[in-house]
C-alpha cells in the first residue's frame, strides 16, 4: 500500500532509500497493530488501526516530508547566497588589499620625495637667513658711516659758520 502512494512522491534520495522507507511504513503499521493488540490484552479495551489511519500516516509522512525539504531547500538557497557574498567580500578584500599595497608603494616614494623638498626649502631658508643678516650687516654699517657723515657734516658746517665773520673780514679787507 505504501509503495502505491509513496512511488509517484518525489523524494530526494536513492531507489534503495526509498524501497526502505516503502517497508519501514509497512512496519510501521504493523508494530502499532501489534501494539493494540497488546494494549487489548493489558486494558481490555480495543484500539483499532485501520486503513485510513494507515493512509492518513502516510499522508502526514508526506506533508512533515515536504515542509523539511522546502526548509531546507531555503536554508540552502539562504547558505547559497552567503557563500556567493562571502565569495564576493573575499574578491573585494583581495583588491583592496593589492590597491593598498600599490598605494603605500606610492605614498613612500611621495613621502621620500616630500622629505627631498623640506630639507631643500630648509636648506633655501637657511641661505636666505644667512643672506638677511649679511645685508643687515651691510646696511648697519651703511647706517653708522651715514651717521658718522652727519655727524662731520654738522662739525663742518658748524665750523663754517665760525669761519663765516673772519671770512668776510678778509673779504672786506680785500676791498
Amino acid at each position: 500500500v505504501s509503495n502505491h502512494f509513496l512511488s509517484e512522491f518525489n523524494m530526494v534520495c536513492s531507489p534503495s532509500v526509498k524501497t526502505e522507507v516503502v517497508e519501514t511504513m509497512g512496519l510501521f503499521h504493523d508494530i502499532v497493530s501489534e501494539s493494540c493488540e497488546n494494549y487489548f490484552q493489558r486494558y481490555r479495551r480495543r484500539a483499532y488501526v485501520t486503513p485510513k489511519s494507515y493512509l492518513s500516516f502516510i499522508n502526514g509522512y508526506k506533508e512533515v516530508y515536504a515542509e523539511k525539504l522546502d526548509s531546507i531547500n531555503e536554508q540552502a538557497e539562504r547558505m547559497q547566497t552567503g557563500l556567493s557574498k562571502l565569495m564576493e567580500a573575499s574578491e573585494s578584500v583581495a583588491k583592496l588589499s593589492k590597491d593598498l599595497a600599490i598605494k603605500e608603494k606610492e605614498l613612500a616614494v611621495t613621502s621620500v620625495k616630500a622629505d627631498k623638498v623640506l630639507e631643500e626649502v630648509k636648506e633655501s631658508a637657511e641661505a636666505a637667513t644667512k643672506i638677511k643678516l649679511e645685508v643687515q650687516d651691510v646696511k648697519d654699517k651703511a647706517q653708522r658711516i651715514v651717521d658718522a657723515i652727519d655727524i662731520e657734516k654738522q662739525e663742518a658746517e658748524r665750523k663754517l659758520e665760525a669761519a663765516k665773520p673772519a671770512l668776510e673780514e678778509a673779504e672786506e679787507a680785500l676791498k
